[in-house]
């Protein structure tokens, strides 16, 4: 009955038509995303000229991600602050050129230099941006009770269409490479993200109606203001989105365990970008290389697929909270029975499942903060869980700097994740029965009729 319940929501969200042009903006842009992030790692990582250790790969995460972690939160303020069809519309076109001048870097010096790597990281902060915005416009153009079937469809076909635009990446890099020289590859692989880039504004540039996506309440300033005076009214603003957070339990709990597995999953990127790099060898249909990595990517791919089919039906059966505990519990078991062998093989069997696992946890966290979350603060809010999501996987990448050897093969290192997986699914799951068990009494004690039916998780 509850599948029933999930196909007819997904009927509903096919006839929801605004609905339809913000999932198609996702969908393009994200394609370019792919594009752009197999042009930026064949430079960076993958390039002979470049030796990758652990430190190097630490180092290039943390310019790369870093300098945005300390202006999202000022971006999350202008989400809140001006109509978001507009700020949606101006970030691809910005990406747009700022990929371009990538793509002129690329083809000048290759991945080198400190002009290269300022655009890089400008790029890679505009799309954490325009991603925030998404998710805090979502809520404008679906029901309430839609919200976990839309976060479903929409999360996962957006990293759908991030994998099939770096194969496409993948295939215009071995095609321009063969006829233009390698030396051109990468630039003409930037070259095609920016085009969807001014593609995905096009597709944004048909919400017409004025603040469609909100937020509900403008608060466009008369004329503007000192920068003093700007600066502190958006350290006001990133402080009472904190404050809001705090206030909403469910949220901050859901918060602090995607934090946390968001470092383990770092800690385990590391790792695994290490042993392609520096460990794994070529054996038949397994590639090492870019090329294992992508599909290392594809058997995520996989994982996330199969997480967004269950996970509406497993949280309408158990809750929210309780999906996202036996998540956690589940990465634990599979980092020590999978991650264990080091073979190629497993480890694709390993990113299948754990993509199931982040996935999952991952469309609950976003439903549960865009329920429990005002409009008002909501930018600010997915614009600090994105930063928190850099913050901890920066601070993961320098971890494993120090404790991961150039290869990437560590059993301490595997059997500490899984702890730590462990430990999330445990704090969580105490934490967010203790929420919920104030409720039970009353809804025990309740007449009959809707109180009497109420839900009992967050």
């Amino acid at each position: 009955m509850r599948s029933t319940s999930v196909r007819a929501e997904l009927r509903v969200l096919r006839r929801e038509p605004h609905f339809g042009r913000l999932y198609a903006t996702r969908l393009v842009s994200q394609a370019a995303d792919g594009a752009l992030q197999v042009s930026l790692a064949s430079a960076v990582f993958f390039s002979p000229e470049h030796s990758t250790d652990a430190r190097a790969a630490a180092a290039g995460f943390a310019v790369l991600l870093l300098p945005y972690s300390l202006v999202g939160p000022f971006a999350g303020v202008l989400i809140d602050r001006w109509p978001r069809q507009r700020m949606l519309m101006a970030a691809n076109v910005v990406r747009a050129a700022i990929v371009c001048g990538v793509s002129g870097l690329l083809l000048a010096a290759g991945g080198t230099g400190i002009a290269f790597s300022v655009c890089a990281l400008a790029a890679i902060s505009v799309n954490r941006f325009y991603l925030a915005g998404l998710a805090a416009s979502l809520p404008h153009v679906v029901r309430r009770d839609l919200l976990l079937v839309a976060n479903s469809v929409s999360t996962t076909s957006g990293y759908l269409a991030t994998l099939l635009g770096g194969l496409l990446g993948l295939g215009l890099q071995a095609l321009s490479g063969a006829v233009l020289g390698t030396g051109t590859s990468n630039a003409t692989v930037a070259l095609a993200a920016a085009g969807g880039y001014l593609l995905a504004a096009r597709v944004v540039a048909g919400f017409t109606e004025p603040g469609l996506l909100g937020p509900d309440v403008l608060t466009v300033p008369d004329a503007p203001a000192s920068l003093r005076a700007a600066l502190g009214e958006v350290v006001v603003g990133v402080l009472a989105g904190a404050r809001h957070v705090l206030s909403r339990r469910p949220a901050a709990y859901a918060l602090a365990a995607i934090a946390a597995g968001r470092f383990l999953y770092g800690l385990s990127t590391i790792a695994t970008l290490l042993l392609y790099r520096n460990y794994f060898t070529e054996s038949g249909l397994f590639r090492a290389g870019l090329v294992g990595l992508g599909q290392v990517v594809i058997a995520g791919g996989v994982g996330v697929v199969l997480a967004a089919t269950v996970t509406p039906s497993a949280t309408q059966a158990i809750g929210k909270p309780a999906w996202i505990t036996t998540l956690f519990a589940s990465a634990a078991l599979v980092e020590v029975a999978v991650g264990l062998p080091y073979t190629m093989p497993a480890l694709l069997v390993a990113a299948l499942l754990l993509g199931f696992v982040a996935q999952g946890v991952k469309i609950s966290v976003d439903t549960t903060l865009q329920e429990t979350v005002d409009d008002s603060v909501r930018g600010r809010v997915f614009a600090f869980y994105d930063t928190l999501f850099n913050v901890t996987f920066v601070a993961a990448a320098a971890l494993g700097a120090v404790v991961l050897p150039a290869t990437g093969k560590s059993v301490a290192v595997l059997g500490a994740i899984a702890v730590g997986y462990a430990g999330i699914a445990l704090v969580y799951g105490v934490a967010s029965r203790r929420l919920v068990a104030p409720i039970i009494p009353a809804v025990l004690d309740a007449p009959g009729g809707e109180a009497a039916t109420a839900p009992l998780t967050p």
